[in-house]
């Protein structure tokens, strides 16, 4: 762990982010070099930043617990650009679908808003050293519920796919973002969006975890 750990802070509430800066300011270890209430100034001022840890809110907006959860997708995109940044990700939801997005996405660590300031600071340190904060028990919890969800067809519907769209299903299971599918594949990240667009429609599902679930599958079945 470096001996100051630099600190990036998104959520969308300021109140909440001038607490959180208060609360990490106090500690001599520790310093916050940034901050954002949106994605979009999250990924414009992070790499200028340059923070070990970015402490992102799961969910930005009005969104309520069936909300999109943007703050993971920062946390993919800043991962894919920067892979020495840590991700923490903070949220007010106690939501297996999210944890398994931030697994996926490269979090090191998720952790509910209701978290002592002191175990907040805790954690912080943990994965600035290295350290996780999502066991594998939560990682399987969370993956045989987004198996077993609403919305998970079942293999036979992977037919439906060419086999570019089951390559690009493959990768998105792997956790990588369209930016990395498309160097992968060589392909316009417009295009590999578009793409997933296609293909989540063909599956049935609304979600990116789902697809991935099914990637999972598609792996299963061809082994």
């Amino acid at each position: 762990m470096p001996e100051s750990v630099r600190v990036f802070l998104l959520d969308d509430h300021e109140v909440v982010r001038r607490g959180l800066r208060d609360l990490l300011e106090e500690e001599p270890d520790l310093s916050v070099v940034g901050e954002a209430g949106t994605a979009a100034e999250a990924l414009a001022r992070v790499p200028a930043a340059r923070p070990h840890v970015a402490v992102l809110d799961v969910r930005l907006g009005s969104a309520g617990p069936d909300g999109d959860h943007q703050g993971i997708e920062v946390c993919r995109e800043l991962r894919a650009r920067m892979p020495e940044l840590v991700c923490l990700m903070l949220t007010s939801f106690d939501d297996d679908e999210a944890l398994l997005d931030a697994v996926m996405a490269g979090a090191a660590g998720y952790v509910l808003k209701q978290i002592r300031g002191a175990d907040l600071v805790g954690a912080i340190r943990t994965v600035a050293a290295g350290g996780r904060l999502i066991g594998p028990e939560a990682r399987a919890r969370a993956l045989a519920r987004a198996q077993a969800g609403e919305g998970c067809p079942a293999p036979p519907e992977l037919a439906r796919l060419t086999p570019r769209e089951r390559e690009v299903l493959a990768l998105i299971g792997e956790g990588l973002t369209n930016r990395q599918i498309g160097e992968r594949l060589f392909l316009a990240e417009k295009t590999v969006r578009n793409r997933i667009s296609v293909i989540l429609g063909k599956l049935g599902v609304g979600r990116r975890v789902q697809a991935a679930v099914l990637a999972e599958r598609l792996g299963n079945v061809t082994e």
